[in-house]
């Protein structure tokens, strides 16, 4: 056997076993989903919300924002802050250093005036310039925080060493949450009396093209464009069947940066966020986890799979490219920082099957995708190819990623049904069909371009320019 040969062999097979593991995994995961999904509909059907928004024994939540050149939104996403159905709730707005009209639009729209408050300095952080609050009753719940710029990771820690409450909920300043979003976040800190709960975290959807009004959403409409909506379908696969599959084995490794609420004693014990990462969401629940399994102390990442907060996606490829090479930066960083756990039973199902996953699967994917095509082109031009053997992987691996695509969307269907219109159905579907040849392999690019700058050393986070939201007119 020559060594072309020998090559050819290794690399074919090699990728077969690969993709048929990957694929096995997707299975395990969507078939795994469907009881999470029905034993919670299940449960928070003999729920009654109200009593908890006006129970003053409910967990106090103090929700930190931070906010940086963020003028074309701040005003309505605040509004949307102070609006939400919960009676122990404080709203922490942290404006990173703007340079835009961000903190100016804050204090003229909630008259707003400088204040001595206590900072319980726990966790260091760049120096704060002012605490602001508001002279209106109405917004007696409202603090802004002026400091510095250090970035997101930074800010959030400035809000965990500033809260009073005994949690924490950590957004993305620009999201609209539903009214409803932080009664059933609290939920699993309140039923779970065997585990502690350290973190749990909610469904995020795309808010592009969506109609919103006085900071709140009033319709529900599937993006018109497309990079937006393949990120809807995206956004929908990822949260209803990978994370409520993974709550379920209690081996979730992400609470979405977006949205998500953690135990601030946990938190500030494990040292809050860590600026060295642009990862820094992932990073904590690691570490939090980590912390836990260590002390041998029961606990509990959760997830909750109603649609709890919109965000507005990119809609451009530049912007699309910065936020998926920040989002494997951070990955890799994660992981490199937590190697210890890797295979590692001392760390139970975290180490043994939740951090091999993403290494294999979340960080080689790409890798292993991108330079595979690389080495086929070589085998090409070599004259190695067996075409009926790669047309038939290629074939087997599209398909099963389209099937996969319509059952998530029948998967929401059957549950939430944000998207009612048979259009929008046929659009998703549609839009399932397209994304392997569009929008899947710009992200593996920008993953690769991931990879890259990490080696160069580049941390830089990536502007994330924002639209704002709109009224449509149709």
């Amino acid at each position: 056997m020559s060594w072309q040969n020998f090559l050819f062999d290794f690399f074919t097979y090699g990728l077969l076993i690969y993709s048929l593991l990957l694929l096995a995994c997707y299975v395990f995961i969507g078939i795994y989903s469907i009881g999470e999904t029905r034993q919670y509909m299940y449960k928070n059907s003999f729920t009654d919300y109200r009593q908890l928004a006006s129970a003053s024994q409910a967990p106090g939540m103090s929700i930190i924002a931070p906010a940086y050149n963020e003028g074309a939104n701040i005003i309505e996403n605040v509004r949307s802050l102070l609006s939400i159905y919960y009676a122990n709730l404080e709203v922490i707005i942290i404006n990173d250093g703007s340079r835009d009209d961000t903190l100016s639009k804050l204090i003229q729209a909630y008259d707003l005036y400088p204040t001595k408050h206590f900072i319980n300095t726990q966790i260091e952080t760049k120096p704060v310039r002012g605490v602001y609050k508001s002279r209106s009753k109405m917004y007696k719940k409202l603090l802004v925080v002026d400091k510095e710029n250090g970035g997101k990771a930074d800010a959030l820690n400035v809000g965990i060493n500033i809260a009073q409450k005994d949690y924490i909920v950590c957004i993305d300043v620009d999201c609209i949450l539903e009214q409803d979003a932080l009664l059933k976040l609290a939920k699993p800190f309140l039923e779970n009396s065997k585990k502690r709960v350290i973190a749990t975290g909610g469904v995020i959807r795309i808010a592009n093209d969506c109609v919103i009004e006085g900071g709140r959403l009033v319709q529900v409409r599937l993006p018109r464009k497309f990079l937006p909506r393949v990120q809807t379908l995206e956004y929908i696969r990822a949260f209803l069947l990978g994370r409520m599959a993974w709550s379920r084995l209690n081996g979730l490794l992400l609470i979405s940066g977006a949205f998500g609420a953690f135990d601030k004693e946990i938190a500030m014990k494990c040292g809050g966020y860590d600026h060295h990462t642009v990862g820094e969401d992932m990073e904590l629940v690691v570490r939090m986890r980590r912390y836990m399994e260590e002390l041998n102390l029961p606990y509990k990442v959760g997830f909750i799979p109603d649609p709890l907060c919109w965000t507005e996606a990119p809609d451009s490829f530049k912007i699309l490219g910065r936020q998926r090479n920040r989002w494997t930066r951070g990955t890799i960083e994660t992981l490199k920082m937590h190697k210890v756990m890797f295979l590692n039973y001392r760390y139970g199902i975290l180490g043994m099957l939740s951090y091999p996953y993403w290494f294999l699967f979340e960080f080689l994917a790409p890798l292993i995708e991108f330079f595979g095509f690389i080495i086929f082109f070589l085998f090409a031009v070599l004259g190695l190819t067996n075409w009926r053997f790669f047309f038939g992987l290629l074939g087997a691996v599209f398909g099963f990623g389209f099937l996969y695509s319509v059952f998530a969307i029948l998967m929401e269907i059957r549950t939430y049904n944000q998207y009612k219109k048979p259009k929008d159905i046929f659009k998703l579907v549609l839009t399932a069909f397209l994304e392997p040849f569009i929008f899947h392999p710009f992200v593996v690019w920008s993953a690769i371009r991931g990879n890259i700058d990490l080696i160069r050393k580049k941390n830089a986070w990536g502007e994330m320019t924002r639209q704002g939201f709109s009224k449509p007119t149709s």
